[in-house]
């Protein structure tokens, strides 16, 4: 049996995701300075994404080279 296009995975983790792990939030939190050594990881709260958009490149017309 094979799988449907649609639920097959394109290139891996290549997609931004929107929720973080428990260690990937205690790092950014660290990072901020809104979590200590010796705080409760139970509860913590919230962190924002960042979602990273590439932006295309303008192709350079041949008027622009002259």
């Amino acid at each position: 049996m094979t799988i449907d296009k649609s639920l097959k995975v394109k290139r891996g983790m290549a997609t931004n995701r929107s929720v973080m792990t428990r260690v990937e939030r205690l790092k950014v939190l660290v990072e901020s300075g809104r979590w200590e050594e010796g705080d409760s990881p139970l509860g913590l709260p919230k962190v924002r994404v960042r979602k990273l958009t590439m932006k295309k490149k303008k192709k350079k017309s041949k008027d622009d080279e002259d």
